[in-house]
């Protein structure tokens, strides 16, 4: 019995970090293996010609396959003019989702350092919003169950117009 109750405590605990750290301002960890990708991407959004020199073969509906998906994602995809999305290999729960994506934004603060903030009022529990402070993009990480019954972690970088 005490050993379930601790094991449920630390459930618990665990379940509360990964909540507070989603929805706390970002911080700084080791860069992720898809840091360099986010960046080109970032970068090609605020282009002219903005994913143009990425794009693939058509989709349904308004998407195309994209040449550069993120190292380790996937089902990479444009859509529109200006929105990039990927999302993450399947997951077995929702709790996973939630950890990954707690992660992910710490992956996220270590690639572009502090250039990029947490927007908590556009925030919510399977969401969160980053804002890049230098220009007008932001990135959505979101959790979903595909068809497939997996969640994944969905992020979709995209031009912000005013």
């Amino acid at each position: 019995m005490k050993a379930v109750t601790l094991m449920a405590g630390a459930q618990l605990l665990q379940a509360a970090v990964a909540t507070d750290c989603a929805r706390a301002q970002i911080t700084a960890g080791a860069p992720a293996p898809y840091c360099s990708d986010l960046k080109r991407v970032a970068a090609l959004a605020l282009t002219g010609e903005k994913f143009a020199s990425i794009a693939g073969k058509t989709r349904e509906g308004n998407f195309l396959d994209t040449t550069l998906p993120l190292t380790g994602w996937s089902d990479c995809s444009l859509y529109g003019a200006g929105t990039y999305t990927c999302d993450s290999p399947g997951l077995t729960s929702a709790r996973a989702a939630e950890q990954a994506q707690a992660e992910t934004l710490r992956e996220i603060a270590a690639c572009f350092g502090d250039t990029w903030t947490q927007a908590p009022d556009l925030s919510s529990a399977n969401y969160v919003v980053l804002h890049s402070r230098a220009a007008p993009l932001s990135i959505t990480l979101s959790t979903d169950q595909t068809d497939k019954d997996e969640h994944v972690l969905r992020l979709i970088l995209f031009v912000r117009r005013n």
